[in-house]
């Protein structure tokens, strides 16, 4: 039987950056399945998909019954370590944005 790969304690990044990174990569993702993805509850996705939006890095736009999400990538990043560069540049290293 095999076993599952022990869970990191620590990443790198936030759950933010995590939700971030999932929906750059597939725009149309449902909450549930950002949260499953990043290994969080769904309650916990839609808080942090409306922290996003409330705070100007994604856009929701409604498509029937879906969400679908646009990434502002001229957002600069948020702590004064990395202000001076944007979460576009983050996400197109990541290979997540065509180079900008």
């Amino acid at each position: 039987m095999a076993t599952q790969p022990e869970k990191p304690t620590w990443t790198f990044f936030t759950n933010h950056g995590h939700v971030l990174v999932c929906l750059a990569a597939e725009p149309d993702l449902r909450t549930r399945d950002v949260a499953e993805l990043v290994g969080i509850t769904e309650r916990s996705a839609q808080s942090i998909i409306a922290d996003l939006v409330d705070a100007g890095y994604l856009t929701r736009i409604k498509v029937g019954r879906r969400n679908r999400y646009e990434v502002h990538a001229d957002k600069p990043l948020r702590h004064s370590l990395e202000r001076d560069h944007t979460v576009g540049e983050l996400l197109v290293t990541l290979g997540k944005l065509p180079k900008l």
